[in-house]
């Protein structure tokens, strides 16, 4: 973090998360309360005050932590199952690393210099990086997951919506919790969770985890587990006030360390030089680049505070101090030769900063608030193709530094009792500094990774730049609820995302745009720069609970014009390397022009039944479904130095057009205790990796089935249940590499005289893809004191 900020001290804060929450088994908006209670509502914070989820007029869906739990939820991404119009999902090498996507907004490539279209949040603290934010699930209170533009009511501009990870309030009685979790591939989980008071007013606690698991294949090269997981994770807590008092202050420390094999891709065409055919296993891999050896780092503190200053005003202060570091032998090709392997280093800082002062009383509701972040994203990579030229290392060094100021509120008022109007607004000031140095080396790599290459004519990039954006974003809303239990809504919201530079541009390729024959900085800046991108949304919705309370439904209609879409992408490349034209890797980032997202989206909750077969038992079914149209409008690409509009034959990735889910579960008393059983089966239509099609790393469309069955003894004193994930062992692909000559208008592929597809950087071919878990299959028991 930069020397001229170190003096500011973590000042403190956080939100204190009250009401009881009783979500059924992965609820969502279309959570229906009286499904599994009598209650009139469920309380959620979506918009940074307690609503009802039929009072809110956003999209959102709701889990909380104790069904999640009884499902078998392992981390964040089992969320997107069961979710419209949502991907979350592990990023290529790694187990801790986010890929997040919300109606055809997101980030896929992890790199540093872009922010996520998704915002992630711990506690109202947002995550500027995705390195570490796939959270796993233990000691959370509920999760929600927010569709749409949300940048008058969180601290960070949400582009494309938020998923908020609320951990729970420490109890005010002695508490201590003991799970574990035994399955297939070896998965041996334990977690242990205490707390304990302090006085009437203080209370401390924390929870400790343990999560391993062997791998679901081999690395055949290097004899690791392939997709094993091995993390240790903990949070500590102390607490004062709250339950009752006017104050609340939360003070949260956490830690994870993965300590995973690297996840080596599996190859889809045999190997061009080496004739390495396609292996049977697709979890199995053959890379050969071990150093450095993979670890992802992430910890935090964060103080989080909430006043009532008197009946109608509320103020609330969340600091944050958070850092993550990782490593990762990336090897592109999945084979032992040094084609295409890139290790590096990523490190991350932030310190954040953000205030709001609440105001709820009459009929008039909202907030204001002011956010400031400063953070940093080092990152360290070479790029080693040893078997085009001996030993040739291109090394890129990159500091992207973000320094972000916003003014934000949202106000609601009530014309009448079923009238509402609200209005709102953000204002962002965004600085981005970039230092980027890329040097080649020969003889093997750069010392920053051991090597022993010697350097090799000049850099070929050492730029440092700086650019500033500013945005107004408003929201708009009208709610009109004929009574308690039905609301009808209408919203419009913009959403906007700062530019950047890419880190791993070459400056020595930008055009000479004034034909002088000298590259100025300024040409190069605009060679390595992206402009912000912003979208305009428009929603209409109607929630409501039907039938005294037995049905649940949220239906929502959607439609955004997203324009400046940045697409970052690594691709192959000619670097002059000491006058030579070499192949190399870099990074081309482009803002895509326009695109268009139109969708629906239902949700729902219904009790079919009660005292069926036994006093006192419950059938319920929720389901899920999405649907968008998603289409470029204007995709201008550069090709052969000639702008084209290229938009008929670019897709937008990790979108399907549909998704939909329906689970089904009965609660039964046996004894004093409950028995649950539940069965979710969920579908996702075909799936485009990236803008350009793919027939070998795209997903067609593909069905899971999951299902539990756990006993819960009487007062939730103990508990066990056995739970399946992916029962029909479905193999489905996730992800994916690709360095392959394709045609630059229409993306199809170009085939070799052997009829594979033609290596476009080293000689190998790189086309490699991840997979998701297969069939899993474990017993979790806890025990409560």
């Amino acid at each position: 973090m930069k020397a001229h900020h170190s003096i500011r001290a973590l000042a403190l804060a956080s939100a204190a998360w009250t009401g009881a929450m009783a979500f059924p088994a992965f609820a969502q908006d279309a959570s229906a309360p009286a499904a599994d209670t009598e209650e009139a509502g469920i309380i959620v914070t979506a918009r940074r005050r307690e609503e009802t989820l039929v009072s809110v007029p956003i999209a959102v869906s709701a889990f909380s932590g104790a069904d999640l739990e009884r499902g078998g939820a392992i981390d964040i991404s089992d969320l997107a199952n069961v979710t419209p119009n949502t991907t979350l999902e592990a990023s290529r090498g790694t187990n801790s690393t986010l890929t997040a996507f919300i109606r055809g907004v997101g980030q896929q490539d992890p790199v540093s210099g872009f922010e996520q279209g998704v915002g992630i949040y711990l506690d109202d603290v947002y995550l500027n990086r995705p390195q570490g934010a796939l959270l796993d699930i233990y000691d959370v209170e509920r999760i929600e997951v927010l569709r749409g533009p949300q940048g008058t009511l969180y601290g960070r501009n949400t582009i494309g919506g938020a998923v908020k990870y609320v951990t729970k309030m420490l109890p005010q009685d002695f508490s201590l919790k003991l799970k574990g979790s035994y399955g297939s591939y070896d998965q041996a989980d334990g977690i242990i969770s205490v707390s304990a008071p302090i006085g009437d007013l203080m209370r401390v606690g924390g929870a400790f985890a343990r999560l391993s698991r062997g791998g679901f294949g081999k690395n055949l090269t290097t004899g690791q587990d392939n997709y094993n997981k091995d993390i240790w994770a903990g949070r500590a807590t102390f607490e004062m006030g709250g339950y009752g008092a006017p104050v609340l202050m939360r003070i949260t420390g956490d830690y994870t360390k993965d300590k995973s094999n690297p996840r080596g891709g599996h190859r889809l065409i045999p190997g061009q030089a080496s004739g390495a055919p396609v292996l049977d296993d697709v979890f199995d891999t053959r890379g050969g680049l071990v150093d450095p050896k993979q670890y992802v780092k992430s910890y935090g503190l964060s103080m989080n505070l909430t006043a009532e200053l008197n009946d109608a005003v509320t103020l609330r202060s969340i600091s944050a101090w958070r850092k993550d570091d990782s490593a990762s032998p990336i090897d592109f090709d999945a084979l032992p030769a040094v084609d295409v392997d890139v290790p590096a280093y990523y490190k991350n800082e932030q310190l954040s900063q953000e205030f709001q002062l609440l105001y709820d009383k009459g009929r008039l509701h909202g907030m204001v608030g002011f956010y400031y972040l400063d953070a940093s994203a080092d990152t360290q990579f070479d790029t080693r193709i040893f078997t085009t030229v001996a030993g040739l290392t291109a090394f890129t060094q990159a500091n992207v530094d973000t320094e972000t100021y916003a003014v934000f509120g949202d106000m609601s008022f009530d014309l009448t009792d079923q009238l509402s109007l609200s209005a709102g607004g953000r204002y962002t000031w965004d600085t981005r500094r970039a230092n980027i140095l890329r040097q080649s080396y020969l003889g093997g790599g750069s010392p920053v990774f051991d090597g022993a290459g010697i350097p090799f004519g000049a850099p070929s990039t050492n730029f440092r730049g700086e650019r500033e954006f500013k945005k107004f974003t408003p929201r708009f809303s009208v709610s009109y609820k004929p009574t308690a239990d039905h609301n009808i809504y209408a919203s419009y919201s913009k959403g906007f995302k700062g530019g950047g530079f890419d880190p791993r541009g070459v400056g020595t390729n930008a055009p000479d745009l004034n034909g002088d024959g000298i590259r100025q900085d300024s040409e190069i800046a605009s060679f390595l720069s992206f402009a912000p991108e912003q979208v305009d949304s428009y929603e209409v919705g109607y929630k409501g609970n039907l039938m005294d309370g037995a049905l649940y439904v949220a239906v929502a209609g959607f439609y955004a014009d997203y324009k400046d879409v940045q697409i970052p992408g690594s691709v192959a490349c000619t670097v002059n390397v000491g006058g030579v034209a070499t192949p190399s890797f870099c990074g081309v980032v482009s803002n895509a022009g326009k695109a268009r997202f139109k969708g629906l989206e239902f949700e729902s909750n219904a009790r079919l039944g009660r005292d069926i077969f036994s006093g006192g038992d419950r059938l319920n079914l929720q389901t899920a479904i999405g649907f968008i149209d998603a289409d470029y409008r204007e995709y201008i690409a550069n090709i052969a130095s000639v702008p084209t509009d290229v938009a008929d034959y670019r897709r937008v990735q990790n979108t399907p057009k549909w998704t939909a889910s329906g689970t089904l579960s009965y609660n039964v008393p046996v004894g004093d205790g409950s028995v649950y059983f539940g069965s979710t089966v969920s579908w996702r239509s075909k799936t485009y990796q990236f803008e350009i099609p793919n027939p070998y790393i795209d997903q067609k469309g593909y069905a899971l089935w999951d299902a539990s069955l756990v006993y819960t003894a009487p007062s939730d004193r103990w508990s066990i249940g056995v739970h399946g994930k992916n029962l029909l062992d479905k193999e489905y692909k996730t992800s994916g590499y690709t360095f392959v000559a394709a045609n630059p208008v229409t993306g199809a592929i170009i085939n070799n005289a052997a009829g594979y597809p033609t290596p476009s950087l080293g000689k190998e071919g790189t086309l490699t893809a991840f997979y998701g878990n297969p069939r899993q299959v474990f017993v979790t028991g806890s025990v409560k004191f």
